[in-house]
């Protein structure tokens, strides 16, 4: 049965995918928990115009960015999170996280996929971090402090 999703499934796909799965699946599990729509003809046309919707946010982001990346680099961002006496985070930084707390001291919007980071942040100091977009890119730091 072919079906739209709803929202993100692990192992399945991202929200407006649409993918071709076992009716049972489909029946008895995707559309009872509104995880997911049967893809009518209506349902597809709907889909494709939300996702050049969200294809033409992302290029505006990505080219708002661009022009204000000179903005970011070099500056620094101070986080203060709960860590162990040895300096571990009690919980790592994401992506995500990392994102809106740029935004939050500078006011320019990243999306996550811009930062080019291997692993979540888990310790205290002075971390670099890399963005890259169109080509540009710019470093800054990150400056995690325990709370006290």
């Amino acid at each position: 049965m072919k079906i739209a999703l709803l929202k993100d499934i692990k192992g399945l796909g991202k929200k407006n995918d649409i993918k071709d799965v076992a009716d049972g699946y489909a029946l008895n599990s995707l559309i009872p928990t509104k995880s997911a729509i049967v893809a009518t003809p209506d349902v597809l046309k709907k889909i494709e115009v939300v996702k050049k919707q969200e294809a033409m946010q992302k290029k505006i982001q990505e080219d708002l960015l661009a022009k204000n990346i000179h903005s970011i680099h070099d500056a620094e961002v101070v986080v203060v999170r709960d860590a162990n006496e040895k300096g571990h985070l009690f919980a790592g930084l994401h992506k995500e996280d990392i994102a809106k707390l740029v935004h939050d001291e500078t006011e320019v919007d990243i999306l996550p996929e811009f930062i080019q980071l291997e692993k979540p942040i888990k310790e205290i100091g002075e971390h670099k971090i890399d963005i890259k977009v169109q080509g540009k890119s710019a470093t800054f730091i990150l400056n995690v402090k325990a709370k006290k």
